[in-house]
């Protein structure tokens, strides 16, 4: 079917202190360039021609902003959301528009650039070569989540409806190892060599060849990111076998001392005991309408507080602002999935990075550099917390990069850590074995081709993967719906004793072929799954992107299937989206049916035992060896201390850190009782503050903040 595209200009895109910031890079690249300006553009999509009434509903709808008022001529640049993808804002504004009895199928928004050049001595103006506008294309985009074209007109690819990729077989049988390892190069897998003789013994078992839907599910469940292999591993150092690994070093801590720990290392987030507290809820009215809230009344129980940090490196460290952006909204997801379902209350972010200015070691092409990655990362992490709904109270900064004993040291890969704290109803921290039959449900928002294959890409060192797959596996984040499905949750919860979920799972590194198979493993169940009833925003996406991609703001649950019309009631009382994806089974296969597949061989994407699957795998071992070094002394000769007190004072990880506590509401949520920002110089000075780390004062201060300047 042909759409029809209505094109309505918009307001200014550029700010002049931005305009500002370009001018010297653009005047390096051409010196006649003399000034630069840009304004949105919306492309609508619709199945016929809008009315012009429609017309004007959708012109008032998209007028927001200040207006253009730059030039209509002049050499021009559009930039638009990566080809073959659907941003966070046509997500949010095409549901604004059908809200507001606006039938469209979508609306996206793309950002024209317009360049202003000097006149040459004979009156007549520069043009710019190919180059040029190249280079000038590369300061305007983040190549990772945008596209640049020529016009208007060629931003029409944004709706081009796609041809979706058959399914591959990888010829284990045929081609033995050597086929799977060429696959596992091909589609960026990062699977180590004892897993590749473990996936042809597997295979060869079978007496079949793996689907690519198969090995790519595989890949990502059984990652570095997801079973923490080297943390997992068998040590050897000096000869001598080490009797625990990393992370039994780590648990062994709450061995020695479980006193007041619900749940530990074997859920989303760990929980400790809280108390009991008093609690307004909504209470749902009886009858057949079930989302309506007779009233909100007062409960007492018990709640206990759950806490989660986690990274999000490898995605930051490609494209700053969506990474750290999807590495906050991850968290969240974890803390709403723990248990049977909880409420996040407040978050954190924090980064490490190498140098800053000055630093003389390369690095690969695509990855950002620290500049970039510190003045873009805290953007998305407090933007996405902050339109969730909840207040980013506290983190850290630090910059390291050095040489020690002759090897230099620094952060290429980034730290970005998200953590958060929040509540859990005492009855609800342990999920439930549900049994055969339950039903299988996907919450949230649809599938698109983003996000392939991450927790691979993120389990390989930097620099090692292909760039087109780095570049795959970016995610993008959507608040909006994270929030919507929340609620839902919310209202689970809130019923207590009869909170239809029955286990819940958040979908992060690999997609639903990661989420749906370690909900059911944890339940002792295999489970067949409808591939067509996963809900889906682009075209053209194959078995293995609509099974595997990394689509944010999702969740995989299970209830009975009498919970399903309360359930359902409760979605649509939020608008969140949620299809029943498929049924537990007793049989420890999973299996997944394409019913859109005509060929026999590319019905059953996957027919895998969870053995095989979630089994186990080869074990890491490491022989490693104490080295030695040898470091000179500290040579302080010469080094003023005005200078040296200046140069720590003056460095990232002890100067102020304003520029990251002031670019969020920290108060968002409502919940926030004082704000972190107090005193004369908005630096806090009371004992009880919630906020990035300062020097402490004086405890002399206390009782005079206006004496202090921490």
């Amino acid at each position: 079917m042909t759409l029809h595209l209505t094109t309505l200009a918009g307001g200014n895109a550029l700010s002049s202190f931005r305009a500002q910031q370009l001018q010297p890079a653009l005047e390096a690249i051409h010196p006649k360039i003399s000034g630069i300006a840009a304004r949105f553009v919306h492309l609508v999509a619709t199945d016929a021609a809008p009315s012009p009434s429609e017309q004007e509903r959708l012109a008032a709808l998209l007028t927001y902003g200040d207006p253009y008022a730059g030039p209509e001529d002049g050499a021009v640049l559009i930039v638009t959301p990566r080809l073959g993808t659907l941003s966070p804002w046509a997500s949010k504004a095409t549901d604004i528009a059908r809200n507001c009895g606006i039938a469209i199928r979508r609306v996206e928004r793309i950002t024209e650039y317009r360049l202003s050049l000097r006149a040459g001595l004979l009156g007549k103006a520069p043009e710019l070569t190919p180059e040029q506008l190249g280079q000038i294309a590369a300061l305007l985009h983040d190549r990772m989540t945008e596209s640049v074209v020529p016009d208007r007109s060629a931003a029409a690819a944004l709706f081009t409806e796609l041809q979706p990729v058959p399914m591959e077989h990888v010829d284990v049988l045929g081609g033995g190892r050597a086929a799977l390892e060429a696959a596992n190069t091909r589609f960026g897998l990062a699977l180590a060599d004892d897993e590749i003789d473990y996936l042809v013994n597997a295979f060869n078992g079978l007496a079949r060849n793996p689907t690519d839907v198969e090995l790519m599910m595989f890949a990502q469940a059984n990652s570095e990111h997801c079973r923490h292999k080297i943390f997992n591993a068998q040590f050897t150092i000096d000869g001598v076998a080490q009797e625990k690994s990393l992370f039994g070093m780590i648990r062994n801590t709450h061995q020695l001392a479980p006193q007041h720990t619900v749940v530990a290392y074997s859920d989303n987030a760990s929980i400790m005991e809280g108390h009991q507290v008093e609690r307004f809820v909504a209470k749902m009215a009886s009858g057949a309408d079930l989302t309506s809230a007779g009233s909100y009344q007062k409960s007492s129980v018990t709640q206990h507080v759950l806490m989660k940090v986690e990274t999000h490196n490898h995605p930051t460290a490609i494209s700053p602002f969506p990474g750290a952006s999807t590495g906050a909204g991850g968290e969240i997801r974890d803390e709403g999935a723990t248990g049977r379902g909880s409420k996040p209350k407040a978050g954190l972010t924090g980064f490490t990075v190498s140098k800053l200015w000055g630093s003389t070691v390369g690095k690969p092409e695509h990855i950002a550099s620290p500049l970039q990655i510190m003045v873009e990362g805290p953007l998305g992490g407090a933007a996405f917390n902050n339109e969730f709904g909840r207040p980013n109270l506290n983190g850290y900064f630090r910059e390291y990069e050095q040489n020690v004993g002759g090897v230099q040291r620094g952060y290429h890969k980034p730290i970005m850590i998200a953590g958060g704290v929040g509540v859990i109803d005492a009855e609800l921290t342990k999920k439930i074995e549900f049994p055969a039959g339950s039903l299988l449900i996907q919450l949230g928002g649809p599938g698109m081709r983003i996000g392939m294959g991450g927790s691979a890409a993120s389990s390989m060192a930097t620099g090692t993967n292909a760039a087109e797959l780095d570049f795959d596996s970016v995610q993008r984040g959507n608040p909006e719906i994270e929030r919507r499905a929340q609620e839902v949750i919310n209202h689970c919860w809130a019923q207590g004793a009869a909170n239809p979920i029955l286990a819940i799972h958040d979908v992060g590194a690999g997609g639903l072929s990661n989420a749906f198979p370690e909900l059911t493993n944890d339940a002792g169940r295999g489970a067949r799954f409808d591939l067509r009833a996963v809900q889906l925003e682009e075209s053209g996406m194959s078995p293995k992107e609509i099974w595997s991609n990394e689509s944010q703001e999702r969740y995989v649950l299970a209830i009975a299937p009498e919970s399903l019309e309360q359930f359902k009631a409760f979605c649509e009382r939020e608008r969140c989206p949620f299809a029943v994806i498929g049924t537990a089974t007793e049989e420890r296969q999973l299996v997944l049916h394409d019913p859109a597949a005509t060929a026999e061989d590319q019905k059953l994407p996957v027919d895998m035992p969870m053995n095989v699957l979630l089994g186990k795998p080869p074990k890491m071992h490491r022989d490693v060896k104490t080295v030695v070094r040898e470091f000179a002394p500290m040579d302080l000769t010469g080094v003023p201390l005005q200078k040296a007190v200046i140069d720590v004072l003056a460095h990232p990880t002890v100067a102020s850190k304003r520029f990251l506590i002031t670019i969020g509401d920290r108060t968002v949520g409502g919940l926030s009782h004082r704000d972190q920002m107090v005193g004369p110089w908005q630096v806090s000075t009371r004992p009880h503050r919630a906020a990035w780390p300062w020097p402490r004062p004086s405890p002399t201060c206390w009782p005079r903040p206006s004496s202090c300047r921490a």
